[in-house]
């Protein structure tokens, strides 16, 4: 689909903001990369971060020094799957799976499979979740 037949989807600033010296502007995100960015700040953000707008983000963080079990699995699951419900109206999520392969090193990958309302278009982000706290908030990929 031609990227003019999808401009309904949204433009929003790139995350994290970044700026051009040719055009003495903020650099713009639109589409499906305004979606994926929007996801990725929707897992960066806790709840009350936002002053305008407190209820907007997640309790990730609250998950950061439990041990990894199926319970905590699910709660992940569940929180992410219920963030994107109430913030990020454009898509419908498909799946949320927790890869644990990783667990030992305290990495988690949230992958979230979504469609795109609009377009009925696939995608899915991977998010990764350190649960021991020694890592920062991971950039979002380019």
């Amino acid at each position: 689909m031609a990227s003019a037949d999808k401009s309904f989807l949204g433009t929003g600033w790139s995350f994290p903001p970044t700026f051009s010296r040719a055009n003495h502007a903020v650099v713009m995100v639109k589409d499906d990369v305004d979606i994926r960015e929007s996801l990725w700040i929707l897992f960066s953000t806790s709840l009350g971060e936002r002053i305008m707008l407190p209820s907007y983000g997640n309790q990730l963080w609250k998950m950061v020094f439990r041990g990894i079990t199926t319970t905590l699995i699910t709660q992940l699951q569940d929180m992410v799957a219920q963030a994107i419900l109430y913030w990020e109206p454009r898509i419908d999520v498909d799946l949320v799976r927790i890869d644990a392969d990783d667990s030992v090193n305290g990495l988690l990958l949230i992958n979230v499979d979504y469609t795109v309302r609009k377009t009925n278009v696939r995608s899915n982000l991977v998010y990764p979740f350190y649960t021991q706290g020694e890592q920062t908030i991971p950039s979002p990929p380019i």
